[in-house]
């Protein structure tokens, strides 16, 4: 209903006319049953404030003909008759659940129809008694005999009944119990993302952004993992990292590029720990390649490896990192390792042949050649001589 009001004529107390203001209200006609239940309802003692608001709303949506019925209303209509947020209107279930008023069962599953997560509030036969719905004689065949000293609420039979077959039943409710369907966040930041703390995320927005990121196609821990440099160091970290979190970058692949990389380093880095302890080990031990040719003998404590090549009779020694391929090059088989002189002689006196301690080494015997016969006999004239 809408009524516009006349404007007063100047001089009838207004220095200034005014215009037509416009005033609306509800013309829902109501019971006087339920009138008389939600002015009971607000005047209810023994519970809180914001307890009588949400009785009241449930008492203005009940069925009269069916107190004990299921109350056919969304979370969102409740809390807007109460005029509550819905954690106040959650909390204030509670309250009327801890005071009797109110029964939430648990959810209820329709197979057939492939629906979930449908549960209804039902008032006890306390409270239809408190706002009028019943008389207190009606009402006594719904609650028992007392057991320890608590009242033991029954239901009556028509209060868990099919809902009316000309009422829709499915988009016109819903669940009014939380603890059941509602997703609570941890307790806890995620480790690693309590770092953003230090920059002035609270949990809440961390939480935000978590889920931010992931409608992106995303991964928080992802992004805050690769910039986490130029993150620390932006002045106003949290619209740069909304601003990382709106962009196309795969912040997932650069994340694990970084990673192997960095296990990459890791494994080079344990490989050559790894080759100069084995180095360190082998000081003073002589090693040849496959042809005898070249020999290799580690000296200064594995720090160097002196090179001497028999075909050109020079010795060249390495510096700097040569351990890891060296180690290499022994478990491929090109370098083996040389029996010392001591080792030779211990097999000669046990009779094995010097091939088998040393083959690398076996050489053919020297021959004497005219120039060297030459100069022992000038050697031997000279020796003759008084």
């Amino acid at each position: 209903m809408c009524i516009a009001l006349a404007p007063r004529a100047a001089g009838e107390g207004d220095s200034h006319p005014q215009e037509p203001e416009s005033l609306s209200t509800d013309t829902t006609n109501l019971p006087w049953v339920i009138l008389r239940a939600v002015h009971r309802a607000a005047r209810l003692d023994g519970v809180s404030t914001r307890a009588r608001a949400v009785l009241c709303a449930l008492a203005r949506t009940v069925d009269a003909a069916k107190p004990y019925g299921e109350i056919f209303a969304r979370r969102t209509l409740l809390s807007e008759r109460a005029m509550q947020s819905e954690r106040t209107f959650y909390r204030s279930l509670a309250d009327l659940e801890q005071a009797g008023l109110i029964m939430r069962p648990p959810q209820r599953r329709y197979v057939e129809a492939g629906l979930f997560g449908r549960a209804y509030l039902h008032l006890t036969p306390k409270a239809t008694i408190l706002l009028g719905l019943v008389e207190e004689e009606t009402a006594s065949t719904a609650i028992d005999d007392q057991t320890d000293g608590e009242e033991v609420v029954v239901p009556v039979a028509q209060g868990f009944e099919a809902p009316y077959a000309n009422m829709t039943d499915g988009a016109n409710t819903k669940d009014l119990d939380p603890k059941t369907f509602q997703k609570r966040q941890p307790g806890r930041v995620p480790a690693d993302l309590q770092r953003l703390r230090t920059l002035g995320f609270v949990d809440f927005l961390i939480f935000k952004l978590m889920r931010e990121a992931r409608e992106a196609g995303k991964r928080l821990s992802d992004v805050v993992e690769v910039c986490w440099q130029h993150l620390r160091q932006a002045k106003r970290p949290i619209n740069y990292l909304r601003v990382l979190l709106a962009s196309t970058t795969d912040f997932g692949h650069r994340l694990r590029t970084k990673v192997a990389e960095l296990n990459a380093a890791q494994t080079a880095a344990c490989k050559r720990k790894e080759a100069e302890s084995f180095v360190q080990s082998m000081d003073g031990h002589t090693f040849a390649d496959a042809t005898g040719q070249t020999r290799y003998t580690v000296a200064e404590a594995g720090a160097t490896l002196v090179v001497f090549n028999v075909a050109e009779g020079v010795t060249r020694r390495s510096v700097g990192q040569w351990a890891e391929g060296f180690v290499q090059a022994i478990a491929k088989g090109h370098i083996a390792k040389q029996a010392s002189s001591r080792e030779r002689d211990a097999g000669a006196r046990l009779a094995i042949p010097r091939e088998t301690l040393d083959p690398i080494r076996s050489e053919p015997p020297r021959q004497l050649t005219s120039f060297a016969s030459e100069h022992l006999g000038r050697l031997r004239a000279l020796c003759r001589r008084p």
